[in-house]
């Protein structure tokens, strides 16, 4: 494949990152290109595994982790990203239109918005938010362990999100393009 960084093939690859590939094989039924892109250091795709272990061990459904993995990917205008958790959100009951609503920080309930639009100032301001985004979605109903949950999702897909940039990895996903909406929000 024509990437920035080589996306191995687990056919031929050995070792740790073969041992990982088999690991995410199992669990998904496939590896995608991603992982493969991952693959070129053990250490990293650890991580990114472990990082997704942990945020799946957190207090937010699974929806709700889409929900956020949408807003932060189109924050950080990553299509494969965008791509990926449209599909996977699509699995866990999101809709078309509430994945495009999700993707601008829209959520039909308050609290669901304000952990979305936290998320992406979050995104944004590289962690430098205001009090007033702090306590507004405190008000929202967030406490501090659920803040500190939402930062953990941010780094977790900012790190997908720029790895997808640096390697130019191939969509293996229906694609989605950041800025491009079908459905309007109004």
């Amino acid at each position: 494949m024509s990437t920035r960084i080589e996306t191995l093939n687990p056919e031929t690859t050995t070792g740790k990152s073969k041992e990982l590939f088999n690991a995410v094989q199992d669990k998904l039924g496939f590896i995608p290109n991603l992982v493969k892109v991952f693959g070129n250091s053990p250490a990293t795709l650890q991580s990114y595994l472990s990082l997704g272990e942990l945020t799946a061990s957190g207090n937010f459904s699974n929806k709700f982790r889409e929900q956020l993995a949408l807003a932060i990917a189109e924050e950080n205008a990553c299509n494969y990203c965008l791509s990926a958790h449209t599909a996977i959100g699509k699995m866990n009951g999101l809709t078309i239109e509430e994945t495009e609503q999700n993707r601008q920080g829209i959520a039909a309930d308050t609290k669901t918005q304000a952990g979305l639009q936290f998320a992406q100032a979050v995104t944004k301001n590289r962690g430098q938010v205001s009090t007033e985004a702090i306590q507004a979605v405190k008000e929202a109903g967030y406490n501090d362990g659920d803040i500190l949950e939402i930062i953990l999702n941010v780094v977790s897909n900012t790190l997908t999100n720029y790895v997808n940039h640096i390697a130019d990895t191939e969509v293996d996903f229906p694609s989605v393009e950041a800025g491009k909406f079908t459905v309007s929000t109004s």
